[in-house]
């Protein structure tokens, strides 16, 4: 009786195709800000409660850094990746890398390059270009790789291109961080751009966004906007499978509503219910 239901389970795996699981899926810190104010232990408790190991973060929320890293410890929490300030990486680069080691990161995120007001051109683009390269080599040789995450501002019109496509055709030691979110709103299109820049995008961050919110190249827009993947206008499931199929294997969640609690276990259940076929 046991040998017979074994072989069924046997030929059932047969057929039932591969999917994508939780391990694979992680989170920016960032979704939970709110609650880290309140505590910053329940806070990863609950992302552990959620069965989430890997994660994006580099604040500690006002906890001394050994501390916090203990916590991380406690709660088998896997910070494969911090965020870093654009000044940090251009004025002290090697204090950035000795704290990604600190971490056991492997990546290092800028999300922003700083700008004035609604006015970001070739100038900045050039600046950041080379503040990121210089920094990257930097980190480079300490086995970690520094990724850009874009914001939209950058796929505004430049010669016969975009500011995105000027980054990415003279990025020597950096990569990028795609959230999707951001690519979809400043026009462009997460799977196009993947398929445009194969090697060049190394995370994701998944983010959908509510149906019948307008674009724009601003960068900017209401954090509320952000619904459960699968739910929003962005083909996530998509996204998912082109980036996987790259390579792509550190995928963040990040939900900076004021329902992340509520929303995350949703979007972790659309996210695992992903076949790779």
């Amino acid at each position: 009786m046991k040998l017979k239901y074994f072989f069924s389970l046997f030929i059932l795996s047969l057929f039932a195709g591969p999917y994508i699981h939780a391990q694979e899926f992680g989170i920016q810190l960032y979704s939970l800000r709110n609650q880290f104010k309140e505590n910053v232990e329940q806070s990863l408790k609950t992302i552990s409660d959620w069965g989430i190991k890997t994660i994006e973060g580099g604040d500690t929320y006002g906890m001394e850094e050994a501390e916090f890293r203990a916590l991380l410890n406690k709660y088998d929490l896997n910070p494969i990746s911090i965020g870093a300030d654009y000044e940090e990486l251009r004025d002290n680069p090697k204090a950035v890398a000795e704290k990604a080691l600190r971490y056991g990161a492997r990546f290092v995120m800028c999300a922003w390059i700083p700008h004035d007001g609604n006015r970001f051109d070739i100038e900045n683009t050039q600046a950041a270009v080379k503040v990121f390269n210089d920094a990257g080599a930097i980190l480079k040789r300490e086995g970690i790789t520094l990724a850009y995450h874009a914001h939209g501002y950058e796929f505004r019109p430049y010669e016969y291109g975009t500011l995105f496509d000027y980054m990415a055709k003279n990025a020597k030691n950096f990569s990028l961080e795609m959230d999707v979110f951001w690519i979809t709103h400043g026009g462009e299109s997460p799977i196009a751009l993947l398929e445009k820049y194969p090697d060049f995008v190394v995370m994701l961050h998944l983010k959908d966004m509510q149906k019948g919110i307008k674009g724009n190249d601003s960068g900017s827009e209401d954090v509320e906007t952000n619904v459960i993947l699968g739910e929003g206008q962005i083909d996530i499931e998509g996204v998912v499978k082109k980036a996987y199929s790259q390579g792509v294997r550190y995928m963040f969640i990040e939900d900076e509503s004021s329902r992340v609690i509520n929303q995350v276990p949703k979007s972790l259940s659309f996210l695992n219910n992903i076949s790779i076929n």
